[in-house]
């Protein structure tokens, strides 16, 4: 649906054709298990870093590097995975998933050097790739519209689960068993996202076409939004959103290491990582759920949370076990919970075109979270962690600042009667 059609979508207009069911909501299980499979990965090498670093061996700047390729792969491959989830049906593009989040990780444990892990990141990013679009087709298809935050929620808690596991494999089967045995236990991820693929079969469908400007008048719908007005809105909250994950990226992907720079043992703050994931998924279902029943208000919300996610990095920056805690609830909870929202801002700017809408949203996550690794490891090194932490604070602040300009825009955009009578008024 081409954006300059716009249908009223922050009045919850319904344009999704199928009614909701529980087999809708089982496949958004499908869906959300796949995403946490595609994310393993390179949570798991992340979480991993020092044995990691010290086994191959590898320096910390060429270990964001590789980290980086999984985003980057990701953020570069979103207009490839947008065609290719298009023409495939969903259970077949979660399987494509899995398969390859199963490659990466074996491909990883069995790594000799550097590069072949930087080979398996990147095959496993390309599946990354086509997890924000397949969810978008599925959620614009299946979900109803006082649903569509939830859903986008459930979606968006998936990046909080994925370190989770990683997490617990540092703290209690690194430690007697070596990273490589870490690496085979996350298989357990991708091999559940097989299981429950099936679950997602359906006639997942986008089959509203996008009316004329006229027809919608006559059905007493708001008249067509102009494209550069939309697509002005859309740059400035894919800015937002890489200048944001940004920040909280580099927390999830060092999280046990500045945990141990605060102060805390390896095992602890592998503990702490999962317990803080944990906290993410609650942040993201609440806030779905109570976006449900004012949905204008998301992108104000969304920018709030990014906000939150930068003072949590500033309390980081205090380098002490009670200011890790602090902060990393913040960061990760906060700085991690707007993803959802975000993602049904998007949706309801584009409505019926899901897997457009999450391409946006993924090309700003994933090129933040493809910058992130490689430049919190090129950074801290010279400057030291708690300098480095105030400089992403700071550019989470940013990310704050332009998702606060682009919402302005949209209010414009929507309302350009209104728009021109302040304007005058101003005169």
């Amino acid at each position: 649906m081409p954006i300059g059609h716009h249908q009223g979508s922050w009045r919850g207009t319904p344009f999704r054709a199928e009614h909701p069911g529980m087999n809708t909501w089982k496949g958004l299980a499908a869906v959300v298990l796949s995403i946490v499979a595609a994310m393993t990965p390179v949570f798991g090498v992340a979480a991993l870093a020092t044995p990691v670093e010290h086994g191959l061996p590898v320096s910390g700047t060429v270990f964001g590097l590789i980290l980086s390729g999984f985003f980057a792969v990701s953020a570069l491959g979103a207009p490839l995975a947008r065609r290719v989830t298009a023409t495939l049906s969903v259970p077949v593009v979660l399987t494509l998933i899995n398969v390859l989040a199963t490659v990466g990780l074996v491909l990883a444990a069995l790594a000799p050097n550097a590069a072949v892990l930087g080979v398996a990141l990147a095959l496993a990013g390309a599946g990354n790739a086509l997890t924000q679009p397949v969810a978008g087709r599925f959620i614009a298809a299946r979900v109803p519209a006082h649903r569509l935050s939830l859903a986008s929620g459930l979606v968006s808690a998936a990046l909080g689960v994925s370190p989770l596991l990683p997490g617990l494999l540092a703290g209690l089967v690194a430690g007697p068993h070596g990273w490589r045995a870490a690496l085979w236990a996350a298989l357990v991820c991708p091999v559940i996202g097989f299981a429950v693929t099936p679950l997602a079969r359906g006639p997942v469908t986008e089959t509203v076409s996008a009316p004329s400007a006229g027809k919608s008048a006559s059905a007493g719908k708001p008249a067509a939004v102009p494209l550069a007005g939309i697509g002005a809105v859309l740059v400035l909250w894919t800015l937002a959103a890489a200048l944001a994950t940004i920040g909280s990226n580099a927390m999830a992907s060092y999280f046990i290491q500045i945990g141990t720079h605060s102060g805390m043992s390896t095992g602890l703050a592998g503990i702490m990582q999962s317990v803080a994931g944990l906290l993410a998924v609650a942040v993201r279902l609440v806030a779905g759920m109570a976006a449900d029943r004012a949905p204008r208000r998301n992108p104000a919300i969304v920018a709030g949370m990014m906000l939150a996610g930068g003072i949590g990095l500033l309390i980081t920056s205090a380098g002490n076990p009670v200011c890790f805690v602090l902060g990393a609830v913040l960061t990760v909870a906060g700085g991690w919970g707007w993803t959802g929202l975000l993602f049904a801002a998007v949706l309801r700017v584009l409505p019926g075109d899901g897997a457009r809408a999450g391409g946006q949203v993924q090309l700003g996550l994933f090129t933040g979270a493809a910058i992130a690794p490689f430049a919190f490891g090129a950074v801290s090194g010279p400057l030291g962690l708690a300098s480095t932490l105030l400089i992403a604070a700071v550019v989470v602040g940013l990310g704050a600042v332009a998702m606060v300009a682009g919402t302005a825009l949209l209010s414009r955009v929507e309302n350009p009667s209104a728009a021109k009578g302040e304007a005058a008024a101003t005169v």
